[in-house]
């Protein structure tokens, strides 16, 4: 098995997980990126505040997302897109949150799937004072992107995946996960309170 998976991102409108404004995909097969996807998504009303914050750093707006499909329309889509793929996110417990928590807030099913944290991966691969994004990627010889944009983040968290099998000559994922003792996480879905 080679080194396969789908790194995924996503970015908010505020700080309330349900509130994806744009999610970024980078299809992965033996260590290459062969396929990307990006869109933005209209948060629900219940959390559709922008806040000033949030837009300075992704650069989306209220306007920018009319005419885009709620979570529970684009879903579907996300799912095709990570079909059977181990999903990978730098700082993967606030990605899946946004995938729980929207899925809870609009009453639609958790995909499974299992996921990875590429920043587990890189403070197991490289000696650095932070593992932010942008100097994980670096480490990685990724070089300068778009940071905060949905699509460029996933795709330096694949960077940094990719490399790091390199780095500890690992052939495949489980192989790597094996070597580094990080943990293959399950998505889970929140319980509803009824």
């Amino acid at each position: 098995m080679p080194v396969d998976f789908t790194a995924i991102d996503f970015e908010t409108a505020n700080s309330h997980a349900s509130s994806a404004c744009s999610v970024g995909l980078v299809r992965v097969r033996d260590g290459l990126v062969v396929e990307r996807a990006d869109w933005l998504i209209k948060p629900p009303e219940a959390h559709g505040s922008f806040n000033p914050f949030n837009v300075k750093i992704h650069g989306i707006s209220r306007q920018m997302v009319e005419g885009a499909p709620g979570w529970a329309e684009q879903l579907g889509d996300l799912r095709d897109f990570l079909g059977d793929d181990i999903a990978v996110a730098h700082n993967a417990s606030f990605d899946m949150g946004v995938i729980r928590t929207a899925c809870a807030e609009t009453i639609t099913p958790v995909p499974k799937l299992r996921y990875l944290c590429s920043v587990q991966v890189s403070r197991k691969t490289y000696d650095l004072p932070s593992h932010r994004l942008p100097l994980a990627a670096a480490a990685a010889g990724y070089g300068e992107f778009a940071h905060h944009d949905a699509s460029a983040d996933a795709e330096a968290s694949a960077a940094i995946v990719i490399n790091s099998a390199r780095h500890h000559g690992a052939p495949d994922l489980p192989t790597l996960i094996k070597m580094t003792g990080v943990k293959l996480h399950t998505l889970k879905a929140i319980p509803l309170k009824l």
